[in-house]
């Protein structure tokens, strides 16, 4: 505990103030905070797709459904962290804001791996890959489980947790967006990017054959 508590060292001279050094640390906790949340994230969406891999009994089903469930909380959690952030007040974040270096959350490795097992608006990820091929395990199309609604049982369980996770990932990234578009404005990003217009290009909205499917069934 105590090393943990240790890794927050605000880099801004205690002579800008004790509270920008506070607004620099209040900083740091929210992304390392981030960061321990996604590694629970990729590790229950990694044993989601494991348990929804054929083959996959019912028993496996149900776990994938707990590990989801467990991701759509947290990803909550994350959101308000994000908001929380909101409470950081702008001209502490433009005094500590050059001492970060080229740090930045799109470096982060944990970032890349939700991107893979979550997917795009264009592209499946590896999760969604795997439920549409534990649906097939179990005799039923993805369209069909969509139909079926409660009576596909557990599959239908685990495609209302992705849509939870969809949303919430959606929530989460725009959320970002609009944090910093309050906080930085049209700056460039610490780490090389364009900034805002770099994080508009990636809220991405998952599981766009899933939406799709749902949404037919407002056709009868």
């Amino acid at each position: 505990m105590e090393t943990l508590l240790s890794l927050q060292e605000p880099r801004i001279p205690a002579t800008a103030g004790r509270a920008a050094v506070l607004a620099e640390q209040f900083f740091i906790i929210t992304h390392q905070s981030c960061e321990l949340w996604l590694k629970q994230v990729g590790a229950d969406l990694g044993a989601a797709a494991d348990a929804l891999t054929p083959p996959c009994d019912v028993d496996d089903l149900e776990s994938g459904v707990e590990f989801l469930m467990r991701t759509g909380e947290i990803l909550r959690v994350l959101h308000g962290q994000l908001l929380a952030l909101e409470k950081l007040p702008v001209q502490y974040f433009a005094e500590f804001r050059p001492y970060l270096g080229t740090a930045s959350g799109a470096q982060s490795a944990q970032f890349r791996q939700l991107a893979r097992l979550l997917g795009s608006d264009q592209h499946p990820g590896s999760l969604y890959q795997a439920f549409v091929a534990a649906a097939a395990y179990h005799g039923r199309t993805v369209p069909e489980v969509c139909r079926q609604g409660v009576g596909a049982g557990a599959l239908h369980r685990i495609a209302e947790a992705l849509m939870d996770i969809g949303n919430g990932y959606w929530h989460w990234k725009v959320t970002h967006l609009a944090l910093m578009s309050k906080m930085a404005g049209n700056r460039q990003g610490t780490g090389g990017t364009s900034g805002v217009d770099f994080l508009a290009r990636r809220v991405t909205m998952p599981f766009a054959e899933l939406r799709g499917l749902r949404s037919q069934l407002h056709d009868g």
